[in-house]
This record gives C-alpha cells, structure tokens and sequence, in this order.
C-alpha cells in the first residue's frame, strides 16, 4: 500500500487536524496511507523535526501543498521536506493553485529590485526541478500520483 507524505502549511491552520484527516481520508479512498505530519505527537521542536524526517523517510512519495505562505514563496518547512524527500530519492508532487510562472506573477525584478528566475516555472528551480507540478488542489494532486501510478 502506498504511504504519501503530506507535506505544507496545513498543519499552521486553525482546523489543522480536521484538515489533516480530510487529506487521508482522500488518500484511503484510493487505498493509500496519508502521512500527516501531525501524526506525530510531539511537543518540542526536535521531536517535530525528527518525526517528520520519519514520515518522510516511511512514505513512498510526497504531496506538498506549495501554495504562497506568509509572502509569495511555498513555507520553508515544505520547501526542506521536498529536498529531504529528494535527496532520498523518493518522487514528489507540488500542488498549487496559481502555475503561471513566477515571471508573469512577480515581473522581471521584485519590489526590492531583486532579478526573478525565467525558467518557466511557478516556482524555484530547485523546487520544480526536483518535483511534478500540479495546478489546482490536493485532490488534483492525487490524481496525478495515481496516473504515475
């Protein structure tokens, strides 16, 4: 049976366990196991990390909701666990909701006169290179694991 880490900022909302069932609720329908990282019952900062390593570790691919956090960039807890998740070899999806490229939705320079990659991506290279991108939500996300699948 296939383990899915469900990797992104979920876990910061108010009904974060309410979402975090929803999610594996919508993986079990298809007869996989969602990894919530609040699965882990832990208190301190190093209890969270080292749990989430597990999950991470225990799953066979990760969904990662990549959607704006708190600026115009995916969390950075997301964007760690993609890496992690990579470096063991193991396929990721990124689902977000708006995959014009990052070009058409922050110009050629941001507000601080910064150049913007032209890639043809929504996102950081090292985030789409490592990743599948899926425009739309978590359940377009599934459907396109299972069509790798």
């Amino acid at each position: 049976m296939r383990r899915i880490y469900l990797a992104g900022f979920d876990v910061f909302a108010p009904d974060a366990q309410e979402r975090g069932a929803r999610m594996k609720m919508l993986c079990a329908e298809r007869g996989w196991i969602g990894l919530y990282p609040l699965d882990n019952e832990a208190d301190s900062a190093e209890e969270i990390y080292r749990g989430n390593l597990e999950l991470i570790r225990q799953a066979d691919c990760v969904a990662a909701n990549v959607n704006p956090f708190r600026g115009c960039e995916p969390d950075s807890g997301t964007a760690f666990e993609i890496g992690y998740a990579a470096a063991l070899g193991k396929p990721v999806w990124c689902y977000l909701s708006d995959a014009r490229t990052m070009r058409e939705k922050l110009g050629e320079t941001d507000e601080n006169g910064f150049s913007v990659e032209d890639f043809g991506s929504p996102l950081n290279l090292m985030l789409s290179q490592a990743a599948h991108i899926v425009e739309g939500d978590f359940a377009d996300c599934l459907r396109a694991i299972a069509e790798e699948a």
